[in-house]
């Protein structure tokens, strides 16, 4: 009252403070009001609070009692999610643009019969025509605009396109700089290369491509009948896409999947992907591939830049005139500057992602962590037996420090992630997993200084998760940070509830650890495996309790976080839900020691284990088997695999035989 009006932006983890009002982005969510009539069709929706005491009283009580909860992170009626439905709507519309103009493209492709190549004649011809290594890697360090917005090297895009279509990081002796340029030089040749994986244990897939049933590979070729006709049917992929989620048949996800791969490696052929030129003066700083700059205007030098890739830059690569190429990709360069300076990354930060692509270096730490872990493991075993051995002593510090080199080589991965992406290594489903695997080993370390055992076992466990890290499922991809991630809260609730499932797994390690030591005593060895489990007993304890008050506080900065961006605290939402359940069950395992006819070491080890099936619930069931705020592979999952049943049975034949030899030794 009594005021000018002023402008304001609230959005996003971005707060209007106003006399003591706090105003917040509740949703967006799109109107029915058609933009004929000139209105935002955006509605943005805001809630207000007004109680400062009433917060901070909340917030005093959530420090001193640890009682928080882990709140809503995303809201289902926010603009983001009606734009994930619309966006599987207009998805179907668009699969396979980018191969029917390749078809298209391929002279009486539908008039006669397509005859396909022999994968030896592919290759023959691919690495015959193939572009030196070395002048490939220019072309590599060349930027491009992904569908995200997030300016990358080729080479990144490249390695991505490979990892996800052939679970392959080269092709027929080419790295993947020279296979993207094969691809845009000889994409005919490309149509007929046996270039996408094929999901073992499925023979319907080869069936509807009329492969043989051991067939590993697909062509893009294999996709289409003679005169063209796709051989997957637009109206399954459209009932896919329609079902829900957790009730698609393993017929339909593969499917799925395949058609997915297809219509990448059709749009890599087409190089509508291939986005490297700038559009001037755009307010989105949006770049567009060759196949579009038709009708852009770059001033008085429009046709020149127009025609430097690719018929330029090919013309001169063909005459192994590299030196004008390489002056053709400086050009672009420019230009890219010139248009684009204020989203384009640094020259370091270019070479430091081109080098990360290279290495690969958290792929190569899950052979590393498990040859050493597994080593190391069996040494320690030995030294049970033969513990005067100088020589067996003497190999253990080997591995011991050895392992140590491994993690301080996932610090230096973890660091140049961060510094490539420009934000916290834990934002996506790789990073926390990644990041999970650095706690874990982390604690190892820490509690491992009086134990190698421990050392040894946190080596395995995180190679475990390193590998789940690089399963099909996952993409590892490097993306721009999701808005509603885009605050410092990330920093401090996701580092701190995902880096408690470290100590918690830890202690599954070691209690499983301790249980099979149990099974492995005898008379002979009976004292000295006695110690070994009292004194991963006490690391066990130790992780559980360090693990649940990160678990709890993670809780707790996940509700203040929520209620700083969004003015509420809790939403019942399934991992919310699980995550407390998680507390409740660690609470109970780290008590059980007060119950007088429950204590041992025993029963504590045992229900180290199993409490750990709420963490994997919380982690993994509910992303892949439940719809919520938090699940971002929701339906993923359409039958649990036969190994989490043997698993279970395993762990359940261990408890009862461990039992029976702690029974047997210690309980006399």
């Amino acid at each position: 009252e009594d005021e000018k009006p002023f402008d304001a932006r609230i959005y996003m983890n971005n707060v209007l403070d106003y006399k003591g009002y706090r105003f917040f982005q509740s949703q967006i969510k799109f109107s029915t009001v058609s933009k004929e009539q000139n209105s935002d069709p955006d509605i943005t929706v805001l809630s207000v609070n007004h109680d400062f005491w009433g917060t901070w009283l909340s917030y005093i009580g959530y420090f001193l009692l640890f009682l928080a909860m882990m709140v809503i992170m995303f809201d289902n009626n926010t603009r983001f999610g009606d734009l994930k439905k619309k966006l599987d709507k207009i998805k179907i519309k668009k699969e396979g643009l980018g191969v029917v103009l390749l078809l298209l493209s391929f002279s009486g492709f539908s008039q006669s019969k397509h005859v396909k190549l022999s994968k030896q004649k592919v290759d023959s011809i691919i690495q015959a025509r193939a572009i030196p290594a070395n002048e490939a890697a220019k072309f590599g360090s060349l930027l491009i605009q992904d569908l995200g917005g997030r300016i990358k090297p080729v080479n990144t895009y490249a390695i991505e396109l490979l990892r996800k279509v052939s679970k392959k990081d080269g092709y027929a002796g080419l790295d993947a700089n020279q296979v993207l340029l094969s691809m845009i030089q000889n994409y005919k040749l490309w149509f007929d290369a046996p270039l996408i994986t094929l999901k073992r244990g499925n023979d319907s897939i080869r069936k509807v491509l009329d492969l043989p049933l051991d067939s590993k590979y697909a062509s893009l070729s294999d996709f289409y009948t003679h005169t063209g006709d796709p051989k997957i049917k637009p109206e399954w992929i459209k009932k896919a896409n329609e079902t829900n989620g957790g009730k698609l048949n393993i017929f339909q996800k593969d499917i799925k999947r395949a058609y997915e791969d297809q219509r990448l490696l059709g749009q890599a052929l087409s190089g509508s992907l291939i986005r490297i030129y700038p559009l001037p003066q755009d307010d989105n700083n949006k770049w567009v591939s060759p196949l579009e700059i038709s009708a852009v205007d770059y001033g008085p030098d429009s046709k020149v830049i127009k025609n430097l890739f690719p018929q330029g830059y090919f013309e001169f690569l063909i005459k192994k005139d590299f030196k004008t190429a390489s002056s053709i990709l400086d050009g672009i360069s420019k230009l890219q500057k010139g248009y684009s300076q204020n989203i384009i990354p640094s020259d370091k930060k270019i070479a430091a992602e081109v080098f990360y692509n290279k290495y690969d270096v958290f792929k190569k730490l899950f052979l590393w962590y498990l040859l050493s872990g597994i080593l190391m493991f069996i040494l320690l075993i030995f030294q049970i037996f033969y513990y005067k051995s100088k020589y067996l002593n003497k190999a253990i510090l080997l591995f011991k420090y050895l392992i140590t080199a491994l993690f301080f080589v996932h610090l230096i991965g973890l660091v140049m992630r961060w510094y490539i992406s420009g934000h916290a290594p834990w934002s996506d489903a790789y990073e926390s997993m990644i990041y999970i695997g650095f706690a874990t080993m982390l604690f190892g370390l820490l509690f491992g200084k009086k134990s190698n055992i421990t050392i040894a076992s946190t080596a395995f466990v995180t190679s475990m998760i390193m590998m789940f890290a690089h399963s099909n499922s996952v993409d590892p991809a490097i993306a721009n940070l999701q808005p509603v991630l885009d605050s410092y809260w990330v920093l401090i609730h996701v580092s701190v509830i995902v880096g408690s499932y470290g100590p918690l797994t830890l202690a599954f390690v070691l209690g499983l650890v301790s249980l099979l030591l149990m099974i492995l005593t005898n008379d002979d060895n009976k004292v000295r495996t006695k110690i070994n489990i009292q004194e991963l007993t006490i690391i066990t304890e130790q992780a559980i309790t360090i693990g649940l008050i990160m678990l709890t506080i993670g809780n707790f900065l996940g509700g203040i976080w929520a209620n700083e961006s969004w003015g509420r605290y809790w939403g019942w939402d399934p991992k919310e839900t699980w995550a407390l359940i998680s507390i409740m069950i660690y609470a109970f395992a780290l008590h059980i020691r007060l119950i007088p006819g429950l204590r041992g070491r025993w029963t504590f080890n045992f229900l180290a284990v199993i409490s750990y099936a709420s963490i994997l619930m919380t982690y993994f069931g509910v992303n892949f088997y439940l719809a919520g705020l938090h699940s971002y592979a929701s339906g993923d999952v359409t039958v649990t695999p036969n190994y989490i049943y043997y698993n279970l049975i395993g762990i359940f034949i261990i408890g009862i035989w461990s039992y029976v030899k702690h029974k047997k030794y210690f309980m006399k």
